[in-house]
């Protein structure tokens, strides 16, 4: 039987600067919603990639004595490499100066130009560098764009899209498709502060700068980023008006673009009208996600609070970061880090409570049973038993999960561990093996066996690596959601040794290690 297609993707990347953990929570959390759909069986197509054209980035380049190509080079394989070291399990790396894309989009605009969707006009008004957009007068505030730097006036001959021509359509498929924007709170500011006016015509072309794709029936016209960043979504799937590929048709339309909140009005409506245009479905759904906030404010490099991912894994570890951003942030509303709360939530959930399960148990097994786990499951006979919690764990993450409540989905996970560490405290083991009760023993060692494989099955979509480190410990290979429907997978065998899975931290002395 052939998987059932799931095709999920973030925002590209802009490759100006390094992405500081803020942009890339978005690419670990499509990470685990990826994982967890490959976990189920889908045959996933996972996309991710590098926005590299602009004003920004020419000028970037230039400040830096730095060809254009070659500085968009250093900085994309940057983003890779750090993408990498968070162990993104993305498909395919988009990056806008691909050839194929650059064809592709340069085909979608002369399509939309012969159609009348369109047209070659003026441009005038204020312009930030640092926005790539041009402002209303209540985007100014104190003479300074929303990013912060100083807008300048700009007349340009520029090419227009006709948006008003669909939002008519647009507004009738969002009532239509109540899922298609997520959160909720999204759905209704972009119906209210966005589609309840006539939609402006929107310029997608300029000849300020060059490095862009050129326009083929007027090359002294490179295409807006707009145009030519959001198309990636199809263009990595090998799209082209003239020539298209069979992965297009096999993964399209989108199951989900995982995207950040504060660009939701060009994904929900430059985008779909874009293939509205082109005759193309839309995406199943856009999810405007919650940024990150350090101490409660936005990160922010003038002020100095920004976190990057480099810093962090090497406090921190790979997984415990992972943990952070993924259990940390709401689905609705900003997540909060900083270096005390990571210090906090890792000595409580991953040293104190998966960690010390972990530990504890297969330390109890090699000490009372020699090492042998024996496949002894009785009628249980403490005030709970552990088999229905582990049971219940399917339907909860898979409901949780396909809401994208992923923060929730990983609290399941730990309030069973910590279950776990309570039957613990509750059955005694060492009392039992003092009292020769050798069956209540061996089930009380197996049920928690049990629940830490089955806890290490899902754990591979959120800490791959730590699931990886379990299985390893408990002497077994990895295995698919099928395995946790019914408790008792482990089969009767030998246990492995226990390795410390977190560091504990002293408070005190890892913030005088990192902040130095």
């Amino acid at each position: 039987m052939s998987k059932k297609p799931y095709y999920i993707s973030t925002a590209i990347a802009y490759a100006s600067a390094i992405p500081h953990i803020g942009n890339v929570y978005e690419i670990i959390l499509a990470d685990a919603i990826a994982r967890f759909k490959r976990l189920e069986g889908y045959d996933v197509y996972f996309q991710t990639g590098t926005d590299e054209h602009g004003q920004k980035i020419e000028n970037n380049a230039k400040n830096q004595d730095l060809p254009t190509q070659g500085y968009v080079d250093m900085i994309s394989s940057e983003i890779m490499r750090i993408f990498d070291l968070v162990n993104i399990s993305y498909d395919k790396f988009v990056r806008t100066t691909d050839q194929n894309h650059k064809t592709a989009v340069a085909h979608i605009f002369e399509k939309l130009l012969l159609q009348g969707d369109i047209y070659l006009g003026k441009y005038e008004g204020w312009y930030s560098i640092a926005d790539e957009a041009f402002l209303t007068k209540t985007e100014i505030v104190d003479g300074k764009g929303p990013s912060g730097d100083i807008p300048v006036w700009m007349s340009e001959e520029a090419y227009f899209f006709k948006l008003s021509k669909y939002q008519d359509r647009l507004i009738k498929h969002i009532h239509d498709n109540p899922s298609f924007i997520k959160p909720e709170s999204r759905k209704n500011e972009v119906l209210t502060n966005f589609l309840s006016e006539p939609l402006p015509d929107l310029s997608v072309s300029r000849t300020s700068f060059k490095w862009g794709i050129p326009v083929i029936s007027n090359p002294k016209h490179v295409i807006y980023v707009w145009m030519d960043a959001l198309s990636n979504y199809i263009t990595g799937l090998g799209y082209d008006p003239l020539t298209s590929r069979n992965d297009f048709s096999k993964f399209w339309p989108a199951d989900l673009h995982l995207i950040g909140k504060d660009i939701i009005r060009f994904h929900v409506i430059y985008w779909p009208i874009i293939l509205m245009a082109l005759g193309i479905e839309l995406p199943k759904a856009i999810f405007g996600h919650p940024w990150v906030l350090v101490d409660k404010n936005k990160m922010s490099k003038s002020v100095g609070n920004t976190l990057y991912t480099d810093k962090l894994v090497q406090h921190f570890g790979v997984d415990a970061l992972r943990y952070y951003v993924l259990h940390e942030i709401p689905y609705a509303q900003d997540g909060n880090i900083t270096y005390e709360l990571m210090i906090e939530r890792n000595n409580s959930d991953l040293a104190n409570t998966l960690g010390n399960l972990v530990n504890r148990t297969i330390g109890m097994i090699n000490k009372y049973q020699n090492g042998l786990v024996k496949k002894v499951m009785l009628d249980e006979m403490f005030e709970y038993g552990l088999k229905e919690k582990a049971e219940a764990l399917f339907d909860t993450v898979k409901n949780h999960m396909d809401e994208l409540r992923v923060g929730d989905a990983l609290e399941s996970l730990m309030i069973v561990a910590r279950a776990a560490n309570k039957y613990i405290d509750i059955s005694e083991p060492w009392n039992l093996k003092k009292q020769g009760e050798d069956d209540k023993l061996a089930h009380v060692l197996y049920s928690l066996v049990e629940t830490i494989r089955v806890l290490a099955v899902y754990l591979q979509v959120f800490m791959p690596q730590t699931a990886t480190k379990i299985f390893n410990q408990l002497n077994i290979e990895q295995t698919g959601l099928d395995s946790v429907k019914i408790f008792g997978g482990y089969e009767e065998q030998m246990i492995g040794k226990a390795e410390v899975l977190f560091e504990r931290f002293d408070p005190e002395k890892k913030l005088a290690e990192i902040i130095g």
